[in-house]
């Protein structure tokens, strides 16, 4: 996803058993966050002036998620920004500001908002037909471009007053913001590109808009949260050692208060948004109490091995109790995605941000079947198997290669266990922990001394 430290932050990285390095990085701003699974990932805002009006003009304002496997969920976006000069909001359909502001000093017909910094977020569904446009009225809900690039698009479209109204004399809004529906999306200033063309219901005429201009938000999972959101716990049919998710993966357990599973002076668990009387406000999951005390735990089993093929059962559990998961998804990288054959009750589609690799794919519900994750509870999790066709060249069950090298949950990285704790092969030395090896060189070295003391030697 990218490193975001401070100037006094450190990472480790642990390779094997026995080598550590200890990497700091400094002078990172938001702007470097990455994600290698998809590079070119954003929301685009495009801003379409429509037409011109006495004071101002009116534009339809579309939101484009071009990010594979990260969606919006309810409830929703919220799309904020400043006006350059004074403008007004004379009126909107698809969409609402949340305040209307000080409009005290307009007399006769009062402007939908006055507020010099608005913020616009979707119409719920069922509105009247007279309230919509295209695109419009689910609440916020956009869903990710591999899921669905159909319901990957939200728009409104508002009348603007005060602005101008010619090319030269309206003003792009600044310091744009969006909140999908908490914090983690970096909006760029807007830019003014060519006009936007439309195509005719009849397909036989094209008009364009007076004015366009787009702005593009990125997204860091180190703004949207402090912690984690997601861990992975691992087993195999061949060793009965379940691998469970790195403790304090998430947030630890308090120990010291009896009934009070969230340790408040350790890291925070990563909040939610929940609809609270009308507004929406950032309330601590209730997770149900677990070492890990991650939402949401994904479990990778290795389930078969047969002669041409092996196959895994992947099990994702909600523990939260305050949220259902809508339209989710797994973003799973392996190198047998290439040879994938068969998905039993997930939806799959593979992801190649780059030509040559195809290692990574991502799953998600069937829609009326699975594609809600229940609260936590004895409905609170989704499962499905994946038949792989081996690669005689490179398949094998030796050093953790049937473990994913990375998962993201709603397009969020997971902990993943560290690399020496996977499920070995009954028959491999190399599983033992390294204090084993320390007790065997004592032992050693203890049984030569002691021969040595005893005149043996």
């Amino acid at each position: 996803m990218g490193f975001l430290c401070s100037s006094s932050s450190s990472i480790v990285f642990k390779l094997g058993v026995s080598i550590v390095f200890l990497v700091s990085f400094s002078g990172y701003t938001p702007a470097d966050a990455y994600d290698p699974l998809d590079p070119s990932g954003n929301i685009t805002i495009k801003w379409d002036i429509i037409t011109w009006t006495g004071d101002g003009y009116v534009a339809t304002v579309t939101l484009y998620n071009f990010q594979q496997y990260r969606h919006i969920q309810a409830p929703g976006w919220t799309l904020g920004w400043s006006w350059a000069k004074r403008e007004v909001i004379w009126g909107m359909n698809g969409g609402q500001t949340t305040e209307q502001g000080d409009c005290s000093k307009f007399k006769g017909t009062i402007p939908h908002c006055c507020k010099k910094t608005p913020s616009v977020v979707d119409l719920l569904p069922g509105m009247p037909y007279n309230q919509q446009v295209a695109n419009c009225c689910r609440g916020g809900v956009i869903n990710s471009w591999a899921q669905d690039p159909a319901t990957a698009v939200s728009s409104f479209q508002l009348t603007v007053g005060q602005a101008g109204t010619t090319n030269k004399t309206v003003r792009v809004p600044k310091n744009f913001t969006l909140k999908a529906p908490g914090p983690g999306y970096t909006c760029g200033p807007g830019k003014i590109v060519k006009p936007s063309r439309f195509v005719g219901t009849d397909k036989r005429r094209v008009t364009q808009a007076m004015m366009t201009w787009n702005v593009t938000c990125t997204y860091s999972q180190f703004l949207a949260q402090r912690t984690p959101t997601c861990c992975v716990s691992l087993s195999s049919f061949y060793n009965s050692t379940i691998v469970p998710c790195p403790t304090c993966s998430c947030g630890c357990r308090n120990t010291s208060q009896p009934g009070n599973c969230v340790d408040s002076k350790g890291p925070r668990i990563a909040s939610v948004v929940v609809p609270n009387t009308g507004k929406s406000l950032y309330v601590p999951p209730l997770v149900q109490c677990t070492n890990h005390m991650c939402p949401v735990r994904i479990h990778w089993h290795v389930k078969v091995n047969y002669k041409a093929y092996w196959r895994v059962k992947v099990t994702i559990t909600n523990f939260n109790y305050n949220m259902n998961y809508s339209q989710w998804n797994l973003v799973v990288q392996h190198p047998n995605f290439d040879n994938l054959t068969q998905t039993f009750s997930f939806n799959y589609k593979p992801l190649i941000p780059y030509a040559s690799i195809n290692d990574t794919g991502i799953l998600w519900g069937v829609k009326f079947y699975n594609d809600l994750l229940m609260q936590a509870g004895p409905y609170g999790n989704v499962q499905s198997e994946l038949l792989f066709q081996k690669e005689a060249s490179a398949f094998t069950l030796e050093k953790g290669w049937a473990f994913p090298r990375r998962i993201y949950f709603n397009g969020d990285n997971c902990v993943m266990p560290p690399p020496d704790s996977y499920p070995w092969l009954p028959n491999t030395a190399s599983h033992k922990p390294i204090s084993s090896w320390f007790a065997a060189i004592l032992g050693s070295i203890s049984l030569l001394l002691t021969a040595f003391s005893h005149g043996m030697l």
